[in-house]
């Protein structure tokens, strides 16, 4: 449990594990939590050749050593991008028979690395914002059993701190990576746009604000996990915008006193969906007080608080627009898509099934309002750069998931593990740059981790075995 990257590397090299063993010990704890006993229903769909694959990594190791830097590394797959060989289902009754011809771009980068996919995940209908679809039900936080992993990327999230692999892939439009990281005492990024492909996700291409994502138990897995996923790909043509600024890697950034001298600005207003008056609520902002003296007590030099003008008012904003359509139409070429527009999902059989998000995104679109949210959304991002250019931070802190950075579509974010609230709920802290300071957020990210070790495994999920001699 809790093995990460090096670890499993290194119990490979020595020959205290192999690939094939690994992989079956997912594959039981699998079966053990996420189908029975807490049902935390994270997976939709398993890799019915995982085995078989992890013993092909297990030939070339023996012959040449590892194929990649990702070499016999288990991962989950949010179940809203394309990988060859599974269905890409949303989530949904109605896209349950969808297989995609080939891997989405990033993924393909994943398994030339040596990857073994574990699965596909559970998220939010057609990506909405909750872990619940009409094809399997609600997924549950093992952290506590009738709560939430949050959205949408929750199957994920559920998954990765149930232990049912190394690392995953999330994807974000709003919090869906963040939200569920922070619930499920987990790190995860929404990269700077152009960074990860959107190639082959549902909701990408020609969206500015959805992104890919690395989800991990650690942040040196994270920043692992995003060196292979990062990259230019000619069939997306807002990968070419950070061209030449993408790190040649990423985990040149890990330093542990990476807050020491860091000029933080702390946002304390409340800009996400939660209700600010919410217990909830409170204790997070309790928990957020206790993460400011850390970063204190690491070194890092606050202005406390800063404050984004109209933010709320501007974020309120925030609507759909006519990429919609543009987007569902590229994703849904394929001669194998069960509908191809947007329209065609309200003529499918088993739409009155389908749940909220489903309906929504065949509702028209206000063209109008989507050129208010433009504005917007314009304003606000040279709001939020000088605020931080005018109090010469390097970096804006604040609690909880808010929505506001990904509505920026350019900023990059971070959320990693902070306290347990008083009744054993994961908080996290997150961390927002400016357009292409990805690395800078890792650094920060890390140095926050190492000074403080918040991350604890949940107990309805235990180690099967822990006399396993061969687990790293």
């Amino acid at each position: 449990m809790e093995t990460t990257i090096e670890q499993i590397h290194t119990a490979y090299k020595s020959g205290q594990l192999t690939a094939r063993q690994l992989v079956q010990m997912y594959l039981d704890r699998i079966e053990a939590y996420d189908q029975k006993g807490p049902a935390i229903n994270s997976v939709i769909t398993l890799n019915k050749k995982a085995l078989e694959e992890a013993d092909k990594l297990d030939a070339a190791f023996k012959q040449s050593g590892f194929v990649g830097p990702l070499h016999g590394i288990p991962i989950l797959i949010k179940d809203q991008v394309d990988a060859a060989g599974f269905p890409t289902t949303l989530g949904s009754i109605l896209m349950k028979d969808y297989y995609p011809e080939r891997d989405a771009f990033a993924i393909a980068k994943l398994r030339k690395a040596g990857a073994i996919i574990m699965g596909k995940t559970t998220l939010g209908e057609f990506g909405g914002g909750n872990a619940f679809g009409s094809l399997f039900g609600a997924t549950r936080n093992p952290y506590a059993l009738d709560r939430t992993p949050g959205g949408s990327s929750g199957g994920t999230g559920a998954g990765l701190a149930s232990n049912f692999a190394a690392v995953g892939v999330g994807e974000e439009g709003s919090a869906s990576i963040r939200r569920p990281s922070t619930w499920n005492s987990l790190v995860g990024m929404h990269p700077s746009a152009g960074f990860v492909s959107r190639t082959g996700m549902w909701d990408g291409w020609p969206a500015l604000h959805t992104s890919l994502g690395p989800m991990a138990r650690t942040v040196t897995d994270l920043a692992r996990l995003l060196e292979v996923m990062v990259g230019y790909d000619p069939e997306d043509p807002l990968t070419a915008a950070p061209y030449g600024n993408i790190p040649a890697n990423f985990t040149s950034f890990l330093d542990k006193n990476g807050l020491k001298g860091a000029r933080l600005g702390i946002v304390r207003e409340a800009i996400g969906g939660g209700d600010p008056n919410s217990d909830d609520f409170k204790k997070v902002g309790e928990v957020f007080n206790k993460a400011i003296e850390e970063l204190k007590a690491a070194g890092a030099e606050l202005v406390d608080p800063i404050v984004i003008p109209n933010a709320r008012a501007l974020m309120a904003k925030r609507t759909e627009g006519p990429y919609l359509d543009e987007a569902a139409r590229l994703y849904l070429k394929s001669p194998n898509a069960p509908f191809h527009t947007r329209q065609d999902i309200a003529r499918q059989p088993g739409y009155d099934k389908v749940l909220m998000r489903g309906k929504t995104i065949v509702e028209p679109i206000d063209e109008r309002k989507y050129y208010e949210h433009l504005q917007a959304r314009e304003e606000l991002m040279f709001n939020v750069l000088k605020v931080m250019a005018d109090n010469r931070v390097d970096d804006a802190p604040n609690p909880g998931v808010p929505t506001m950075s990904t509505f920026l579509a350019f900023v990059p974010t971070i959320t990693v593990p902070a306290w347990f609230t008083g009744d054993g709920l994961p908080t996290g802290i997150t961390f927002q740059g400016r357009p292409y300071s990805d690395g800078t957020l890792i650094k920060l990210a890390y140095a926050y981790e190492q000074a403080t070790h918040h991350r604890k495994p949940p107990s309805s999920v235990p180690d099967l075995n822990s006399s396993d001699d061969r687990r790293p």
